[in-house]
């Protein structure tokens, strides 16, 4: 009965794996919007590497949470949260951000007062260098995102313009090997490039 079990097991976790790895490839086969925020206030942004918008590359569904976490950590940015995206603006200096929407949405400022205003849908994936303002504007109730980051990387808040400190943090930072989408082959490695 043992073995019975273990193999049904098994059978199942490779059929789990099969899917996600599709869901990967037409994920890393979508190609991200690609755009570039200017210095907006006290949001520094980031002028040499531009903010990833993969624009509905997974499939909404009650499990899109766990698949965010197995995908993202499995092309090296490990999540540390699922919750929201916090109502004011801000900025990392200490880690570049992939964040997944996996249930609702709502309308994201990037960039800072000035910046671009974006529709953030479930299935939807946006990634965002060190620098990046960010802010929810109307969240839905039931919104739900994933936050991921580099393996090693760990945010901050960082709402004021940026000291001198902050700012040779965030040129310093290293740069992720893979997109956390697309792994190494995807757009992280292909359009983020050291000037």
């Amino acid at each position: 009965m043992r073995n019975v079990e273990r193999r049904g097991f098994l059978t199942l976790a490779a059929g789990v794996g099969a899917a996600l790895a599709a869901e990967g490839a037409r994920a890393a086969a979508s190609s991200p919007d690609a755009f570039m925020l200017h210095p907006s206030g006290a949001m520094p942004n980031n002028e040499r590497l531009p903010v990833l918008w993969y624009r509905q590359a997974f499939v909404p569904g009650d499990d899109l949470a766990d698949r965010f976490d197995v995908l993202f950590a499995r092309n090296g940015w490990p999540s540390q949260w699922h919750a929201g995206i916090y109502d004011f603006h801000h900025y990392h200096s200490t880690a570049h951000e992939v964040l997944g929407c996996a249930r609702g949405g709502t309308r994201v400022m990037l960039g800072g007062e000035n910046g671009r205003p974006v529709r953030f849908s479930a299935g939807d994936v946006l990634v965002l260098p060190t620098g990046t303002g960010h802010r929810n504007m109307t969240p839905d109730a039931d919104i739900l995102v994933v936050g991921a980051y580099p393996a090693g990387q760990h945010w901050d808040i960082c709402r004021n313009a940026p000291d001198a400190a902050a700012r040779a943090r965030m040129a310093t930072l290293p740069f992720p090997v893979s997109d956390p989408v697309g792994g190494t082959g995807g757009a992280v490695p292909a359009l983020w490039h050291r000037v």
